[in-house]
């Protein structure tokens, strides 16, 4: 073959992109295993620190096999609810069965009717009796993802943690890499019912008299970076909107939830904020 003809060029650049591209594909699935397994104990180690069992970085110093041990010694439930607040389906414990970022962003698209179905939306109950959910959303330049954990109550919040594609270093991704704007979530309150469930704005919650800051549900925006603080803000309400009526399930639901996660039983029927009463053996009353 003349391989100074226009045949023999076609020719091996086909053959050469067609071994080139056997040999990514046969890569990528050699890797698939570990990329899932990578992205499983990530996404474990996000839901243990908004939980308070540690933080982000020491998760990742543990390993992949010590972050799925210690969920496994930690949960008590996972399950799947719709937007009813109604239990749908059991989450495996023992294949320590999560919601991928992937996933998030199909149930995201679900939520805003931008696609058919029904959300299936996770919740992550601890023996600690602390619930963790995911929020998912649009930053500046991506996606942005994450976890809020609730205290007993359904409203007080005991921690968060965020994540993002590609946020600007410094600006947007501090709330990921800046523990300060994560921490500003511990003790503050999400709205259920309200238009705003729960807002990211400039100067953050007001002040007491006394100059303490009052805990509602607002947390102070990170400055320079609006566009990623109202992704953020507008994920974290569509989501936990999704979410209100689980957490403001009737009272014998959310007794119930607090019970079983103590390993305990509710001879009545509790409201939401004797929830936490329930769970410490207290009897509950109707209100």
């Amino acid at each position: 073959m003349n391989t100074n003809s226009n045949v023999y060029t076609v020719v091996y650049t086909t053959v050469i992109v067609i071994l080139v591209a056997a040999v990514l594909a046969v890569v990528s699935q050699s890797l698939k295993g570990k990329q899932e397994a990578n992205e499983k104990a990530d996404t474990i180690s996000q839901m243990l620190t908004a939980a308070g069992f540690g933080e982000k970085a020491e998760f990742q110093a543990m390993g992949n096999a010590a972050v799925l041990q210690k969920y496994g010694d930690e949960i008590a439930q996972a399950f799947t609810v719709g937007t009813d607040g109604q239990k749908i389906a059991d989450l495996s414990i023992e294949n320590r069965e999560v919601f991928s970022p992937s996933m998030l962003k199909k149930q995201n698209y679900i939520i805003k009717g931008m696609q058919e179905g029904q959300p299936t939306l996770p919740v992550f109950v601890f023996k600690n009796n602390v619930t963790v959910v995911p929020v998912y959303g649009a930053g500046l330049w991506g996606p942005v993802w994450g976890y809020i954990a609730f205290q007993p109550d359904q409203v007080t919040m005991v921690g968060s943690y965020f994540d993002h594609e590609s946020e600007t270093a410094g600006l947007g991704a501090k709330i990921k890499d800046d523990p300060a704007f994560q921490k500003q979530f511990t003790g503050e309150k999400a709205s259920f019912g309200e238009d705003k469930v729960f807002e990211i704005v400039k100067g953050g919650s007001p002040l007491d008299e006394s100059g303490a800051e009052i805990m509602d549900n607002k947390v102070d925006a990170i400055t320079g970076a609006t566009m990623t603080s109202n992704g953020l803000a507008d994920a974290i309400n569509l989501w936990l909107k999704a979410y209100a009526a689980y957490f403001g399930a009737t009272s014998s639901e959310v007794c119930d939830h607090a019970c079983e996660a103590a390993g305990q039983t509710c001879d009545k029927p509790c409201c939401q904020d004797n929830a936490e009463a329930c769970a410490d053996e207290q009897s509950c009353e109707t209100k």
